[in-house]
């Protein structure tokens, strides 16, 4: 992008802003534009409209993807700080406005049930409601205040949120019933280092959940890029791939193809409650504590 003749202006919409970060986490304009529930040409105009009022390109596009410039990268920060403290504007005025409503995010395989029925039933004054997420909305969801908290899985950008781990959910290896270590007790990475694993959007879930690189330094083999678990399912049971998960998400329920093993010697993956940093609601905070007494377990 030419920025020769640009007028640089400190004037900008949040929106704008909120669109640049979310294709910075994504790295990729296509899956962020599909999190913003816009077009992405729509998504591609915003940007170039942003970059033409701060005065610089921020990002670069190519056959490998999409990357921040140096100038992208040092707008980056600031970017979440003009969001976090515009969230928390609109936080503390909805409080005020409407101090009695609470939505409560979770996602896939998390029951918050419990800690739900404890809020409403020590807090009759209040109407809470729940929503279910995809990992990817977290952010995005409760900075546009679609929720107020979500009890959800690390890892994730957690920067202006504040973050409450809950518990600790072991992780399992998912392969295909007819797998030659289908029906093993247990597994390590050492079955499997010569198993592709499904690639992910972003770095951090890349890096966790397909354990890159393995503890002796040695790369994973790779398997295709997957967006969507039912995609992940399906390549494990065609046999294509196998895939580290939490146990919380075995698929043997619904996918009788499928089945999960034990896998030794990995990190547990964190369990937690996200709320966006600084919300002084006290509906929040009571389900703070409604979660920390009652999410605290993975059975529950």
């Amino acid at each position: 992008m030419d920025t020769a003749n640009a007028v640089p202006s400190a004037e900008f919409e949040l929106r704008l802003v909120r669109y640049f970060t979310v294709v910075a986490e994504q790295q990729h304009f296509a899956r962020a534009a599909a999190l913003l529930h816009i077009t992405q040409p729509t998504l591609s105009r915003q940007i170039r409209t942003l970059e033409q009022r701060v005065g610089a390109r921020l990002f670069d596009r190519d056959r490998q993807g999409t990357r921040l410039t140096p100038a992208g990268a040092a707008f980056l920060p600031h970017a979440r700080q003009l969001l976090t403290l515009a969230a928390l504007a609109a936080a503390d005025a909805r409080a005020a406005a409407v101090p009695n409503q609470l939505t409560v995010g979770h996602t896939r395989g998390l029951i918050i049930t419990p800690a739900v029925r404890h809020l409403r039933h020590h807090h009759t004054e209040a109407e809470v409601h729940t929503l279910h997420l995809e990992l990817a909305e977290v952010r995005t969801a409760l900075f546009g205040h679609r929720v107020d908290a979500v009890v959800t899985r690390l890892p994730f950008a957690t920067d202006g949120l504040r973050v409450t781990v809950l518990h600790h959910e072991p992780r399992v290896l998912l392969v295909a019933r007819f797998h030659r270590l289908a029906g093993r007790q247990s597994v390590t990475l050492d079955d499997i280092a010569t198993e592709p694993v499904p690639r992910l959007p972003t770095a951090e879930w890349d890096s966790f959940w397909r354990v890159d690189p393995r503890p002796d330094g040695t790369p994973v083999p790779e398997g295709p890029l997957v967006s969507h678990l039912e995609d992940v399912f399906e390549l494990i049971a065609s046999g294509q791939v196998v895939a580290i998960l939490p146990a919380g998400l075995h698929a043997e329920g619904t996918r009788p193809d499928l089945t999960s093993i034990p896998l030794h010697g990995v990190e547990p993956c964190q369990v937690v409650l996200a709320t966006r940093a600084g919300d002084s609601a006290y509906l929040v905070a009571a389900f703070r504590r409604s979660a920390q007494a009652l999410l605290t377990e993975a059975s529950n």
